[in-house]
């Protein structure tokens, strides 16, 4: 490939900052929010929104929290024109929201600019020019006085007009981006933000928005970084600007760039939902929310239903939200990996008790292996946490089993059940949904019962039928009697054996069918409490010399350790 016809950006636009603060600092507020969805994220459809889409889209921006909107160019679109003029109609726009319009610095431009913001509450008009060696010569063929007084003749076309077209009840703002920003000269950058505040006299009560686009992404972030933390620095009158960077996605690196530009005293992010907007698109402002919510940073946004933003930003733009989206994918908080699902697996488990000792699921912090944060918080079910194919494991497998049935299964039987599941994934391939999952359960280790939506028939030699016990004592032994009814290929049985326990003399019962049982290992727990409270248990046995599990589920522990036997029986001679 070509390398040689490229140069890094240190060599043609280098930046020296060897006092950078930046590195030092880390992010403990929220930014001021902007979205841009309406204008650039719009803007770079391959069918820009209807009027109703971009109302949804509104809706959607004010239902979560959005105090800035850049609503569009309605100097340069009837449609964005129309739209603005359809808001004040309406009265759609809450008093504490304040809108954005895109302008060049042309005098037009910025009279239509103003005949389409009046009757609004809050108002901002957002100016630019491009400010870069490359724009100045060669596609506008200006000088850097030329580029400075364009710059400066627009910023007082608004201030007429403003005071011209806007009431007093109007709270009006204004914005100004030195355009191609990573592109040019810093100084010169901080030169001409400097005369266009001039000229909006910057002071106590008259804030000014300097927005330092990368409208390209060139750099590396820390290189990005050091550029906004220059500016922030050298910038005249600091204390009354609002430092508003605008990255782009070019490299990647969008949501670093503006993260370490916040660091380096950015006071405001520009972006979209999911991350629209030309090329590559613009920053992805639910990432940004959400990896500060994962801070223990309030966001001061409204996230709690990612599915349903998801939603409306899908519809709107009718392109899809791809499944591993950091936050809004399908995909993201799930696990197919075994090992992976085997640690969220105890994670799970880990904070289920801690959380029962403290009473409180928010004092528990949340720690959850590859969960950066709580899935229920954006309005997620743990379901599709752990979701099982052919790479997943025994944790993955009990996961579901647990969180589905509330079946708890020993870490063994969690082996060989999980065996089962892959030889299934492997022979049919795919994904298999809980529901194929306990149906294979039911075929493997409860053979008196059918699968649920399935025409798996009952199988198995014996059955129960009912069992009871009496206890005495034979000098110093205690002693359990077992009478037990069950069924023997469909034929009713009753067999009396003693053991030293209920499932000892349960077991000696069938050497009187030619078959050996000895139980090797026993659990058991309750899978529903109240008065249809049902058990599950769970044996380990070698039956005829081989070594397998039984599962036994029933309202009574004792008949449950009964059915878990006759199922380790029945698997051994299956």
């Amino acid at each position: 490939m070509p390398v040689e016809k490229y140069l890094p950006a240190t060599v043609t636009n280098p930046i020296s900052l060897p006092g950078r603060t930046w590195p030092n600092k880390t992010i403990t507020r929220a930014p001021r929010w902007l979205s841009t969805d309406l204008r650039d994220g719009n803007q770079a459809l391959i069918e820009p929104m209807s009027p109703s889409q971009k109302r949804r889209m509104f809706d959607l921006l004010i239902d979560i929290g959005v105090k800035e909107i850049e609503i569009g160019f309605p100097a340069a679109s009837q449609t964005d024109y129309d739209f603005v003029r359809s808001l004040v109609a309406d009265d759609a726009v809450p008093e504490d929201v304040c809108l954005s319009v895109l302008t060049q610095s042309r005098s037009d431009l910025i009279e239509r600019t103003f005949s389409a913001i009046e009757g609004l509450p809050r108002a901002t008009v957002h100016l630019y020019n491009a400010i870069s060696p490359l724009f100045r010569d060669v596609v506008f063929g200006n000088s850097k006085k030329a580029t400075v007084d364009l710059a400066v003749t627009g910023t007082q076309q608004v201030i007429s007009q403003a005071e011209k077209c806007l009431s007093d009840d109007t709270i009006f703002g204004f914005e100004y981006s030195p355009e191609i920003f990573v592109d040019a000269e810093i100084d010169f950058a901080v030169e001409i933000c400097d005369a266009v505040a001039k000229v909006w006299q910057v002071g106590p009560g008259r804030e000014m928005v300097v927005n330092l686009p990368a409208t390209v992404e060139r750099t590396t972030p820390n290189i990005f970084a050091d550029r906004v933390e220059y500016m922030s620095t050298n910038l005249t009158n600091r204390q009354y600007l609002s430092l508003s960077v605008h990255t782009h996605n070019d490299r990647g690196c969008a949501v670093a760039a503006a993260e370490l530009a916040l660091m380096a005293g950015a006071d405001r992010i520009e972006g979209c939902l999911g991350g629209q907007g030309e090329r590559t698109g613009n920053v992805d402002l639910v990432t940004l929310a959400l990896n500060l919510f994962s801070q223990g940073v309030d966001p001061m946004l409204d996230l709690s239903d990612i599915d349903g933003l998801r939603r409306t930003v899908e519809h709107c733009t009718r392109m899809r939200v791809p499944e591993r989206a950091p936050y809004m994918g399908d995909l993201v908080y799930t696990s197919f990996s075994g090992s992976h699902q085997d640690a969220i697996k105890k994670g799970f488990a880990r904070r289920k008790k801690l959380v029962s000792e403290v009473g409180s699921e928010d004092e528990v912090p949340w720690q959850i292996p590859y969960l950066p944060i709580d899935p229920h918080d954006v309005g997620r079910s743990y379901e599709a946490v752990v979701r099982v194919n052919s790479q997943s494991g025994k944790g993955g497998v009990a996961y579901v089993m647990s969180s589905k049935f509330n079946i708890e299964m020993p870490r063994r039987l969690q082996i060989e059940f999980s065996r089962i599941i892959q030889r299934h994934t492997d022979t049919y391939g795919g994904e298999i949904d809980p529901t194929a999952m306990w149906n294979i359960f039911v075929d493997e280790y409860l053979p008196s019962r059918a699968a649920v939506g399935e025409e798996t028939a009952p199988w198995g030699r014996f059955g129960l039928r009912a069992a009871s016990s009496v206890t005495f004592t034979e000098g110093e032994d205690e002693v359990v009697e077992v009478t037990c009814e069950y069924t023997d290929h469909g034929s009713a049985r009753k067999i009396v054996s003693r053991g030293n326990g209920p499932i000892d003399a349960f077991c000696r019962g069938f050497s009187g069918e030619g078959i050996a049982v000895r139980v090797l290992d026993y659990f058991e727990h309750a899978m529903s409490a109240g008065h249809d409270a049902v058990a599950a248990a769970f044996v380990e046995a070698e039956v005829d010399g081989q070594v397998l599990w039984g599962v036994g589920i029933d309202p009574s522990i004792t008949k449950a350790s009964y059915k878990a036997i006759i199922s380790a029986v029945n698997r051994s001679l299956r």
